[in-house]
């Protein structure tokens, strides 16, 4: 996409700008066995081209993606600025369980997004970074709104 391209109506320029910052996001999934949607708040990162997420294995949102890959993450702030509130990616969800370096590269990433460089250090979330039930949710959006 373009630097130039708008997305709903945005320039790209302001949406990343906007994602940039460690809003605090929700992934919405769906119960494949009832049909009723499941939403949590969830730390994210946006590499420009893909939305990760840190999760646990265990989770009800990694078994729902495992029956039903699409979900959608909005990512919102009541004070965004900038004329812009909220981000909305709709897409198929990618489980990335190895390799290993990779993964804890990524969620330290995403993880020093909210706890900062010092923060991410600290032991609690050295030993989630270590976890062999961590792995990555990975949604490359096929549409995405912004507001």
């Amino acid at each position: 996409m373009p630097d130039e391209a708008l997305i709903g109506g945005k320039s790209k320029a302001l949406v990343v700008r906007f994602l940039d910052k460690p809003w605090l996001a929700r992934i919405a999934t769906v119960d494949a066995s009832t049909g009723r949607p499941h939403v949590v708040p969830v730390w994210y990162g946006w590499d420009g081209e893909s939305v990760w997420i840190s999760s646990y294995s265990s989770t009800r949102k990694i078994r729902e993606l495992k029956s039903s890959p699409y979900c959608s993450i909005v990512v919102d702030a009541a004070e965004g600025g900038e004329g812009l509130t909220a981000v909305l990616f709709e897409g198929k969800a990618e489980l990335v369980t190895a390799p290993r370096d990779f993964l804890r590269e990524k969620i330290t990433w995403v993880y020093a997004r909210y706890l900062g460089p010092e923060g991410v250090l600290a032991p609690d979330p050295q030993k989630w970074l270590d976890s062999p039930e961590n792995l990555l949710i990975k949604v490359t959006p096929e549409k995405i709104y912004a507001w």
